[in-house]
């Protein structure tokens, strides 16, 4: 969704665990100008994120592969940003339950309105594993993401997490309800 003025756009998701360190990625790295401007990061009600930020426009394949490859290879024109990176995963990786790895996916390096080559959603939770554990041990994805915080988390409509049929979804949200009845943390 983008303003009227065509200076911001809002991204929203009903449900997103690493919202908050894409966020942290963006202040962190703002002084090195290879990361969107962040307008503003607010939670959402049920694990949702919103993330008000500097409108971006894709890229040809070469000028992304080429960014993704200076990141690997920490190419001085990219060091502090790969620091940023790694500091930020790192944390991630220690406080976010099924943290994914670094996303190297090419549609993640855009242009800014002024011509900037940026990098974008480098962080995410790992959704085929989350989500199989949702199947297979409800439990267990009670006992580490309170229910606020996974709400939504069956309205993704993702090519590899999703979109699941009616009753795959009414499964899961019916297996996480009674691991929450379990567990006696219903909120």
């Amino acid at each position: 969704m983008q303003s009227p003025d065509g200076t911001a756009v809002a991204r929203i998701s009903p449900f997103d665990p690493a919202g908050p360190y894409v966020a942290a990625f963006y202040r962190e790295a703002s002084y090195t100008g290879q990361v969107p401007q962040l307008f503003a990061h607010h939670r959402l009600t049920g694990g949702g994120d919103l993330q008000l930020m500097e409108p971006l426009q894709p890229v040809p394949s070469g000028d992304a592969a080429a960014f993704h490859d200076a990141i690997a290879a920490r190419a001085p024109e990219v060091a502090d940003l790969v620091d940023v990176v790694h500091r930020v995963h790192e944390r991630a990786q220690a406080e976010l339950p099924w943290c994914g790895p670094l996303d190297d996916n090419p549609d993640n390096v855009m242009r800014t309105a002024d011509g900037r080559l940026v990098i974008a959603d480098l962080f995410s939770a790992d959704g085929p594993k989350l989500y199989a554990t949702v199947v297979s041990d409800p439990d267990l994805v009670v006992a580490r993401i309170p229910e606020a915080e996974r709400r939504f988390m069956t309205e993704l409509p993702l090519a590899n997490t999703g979109p699941w049929e009616p009753a795959v979804r009414e499964s899961m949200r019916a297996g996480l309800a009674a691991a929450d009845a379990r567990s006696g943390r219903q909120e």
